[in-house]
């Protein structure tokens, strides 16, 4: 991790994600009766507990909207979900406003074009390492896995070691 990227991961207080491409691989899936599943990384969420048990936050914008997006969410103690977010730079400025966010505490990981409005504005932008060709090239960090492969659990633990937090949240599996 470089000194600038460091110096931006000290300063993050919230972490918003997208979802398809960045929590999930980006496939659709439909059962024979029209409903929507999503594979998670569990380490991805092991990740998420991790972070919140060292004071970060979370939030979800998708351009998508899924009851299975929202049954995670809340079984991740996600506080912030906007499902629907064709726009996603309005629903990150309505987000920022209602809770009285500073760009620089939050960071955001994403995936492709739709997400640009908000990688611009954090920050710490990042996306998976499948990302769109275009917006990896207009964000500060490159992730080396892939979307639903744990891009999310690296971020994390990228945030929280330059935070140094990392073997306080990890402390009690080495104990």
């Amino acid at each position: 991790m470089n000194d600038g990227v460091r110096e931006k991961a000290r300063k993050i207080r919230w972490i918003i994600l997208d979802v398809d491409g960045v929590m999930t691989d980006g496939s659709v899936i439909y059962d024979g009766h029209g409903v929507e599943t999503k594979n998670f990384n569990v380490r991805d969420g092991h990740g998420i507990k991790l972070a919140q048990r060292a004071g970060l936050s979370f939030a979800i914008i998708t351009g998508r909207s899924s009851q299975v997006v929202k049954q995670r969410a809340e079984e991740l103690g996600i506080e912030e979900l906007c499902q629907g977010a064709i726009r996603k730079g309005e629903a990150y400025d309505e987000m920022i406003n209602r809770i009285g966010w500073k760009d620089e505490e939050v960071a955001f990981i994403g995936d492709d074009l739709i997400d640009l409005p908000v990688l611009r504005r954090v920050g710490l932008s990042a996306v998976v390492a499948d990302a769109d060709p275009e917006t990896r090239e207009q964000v500060d960090l490159v992730l080396s896995l892939a979307g639903g492969r744990g891009a999310v659990r690296e971020f994390i633990e990228i945030v929280l070691k330059a935070q140094d937090k990392w073997k306080e949240v990890t402390r009690r599996y080495y104990d």
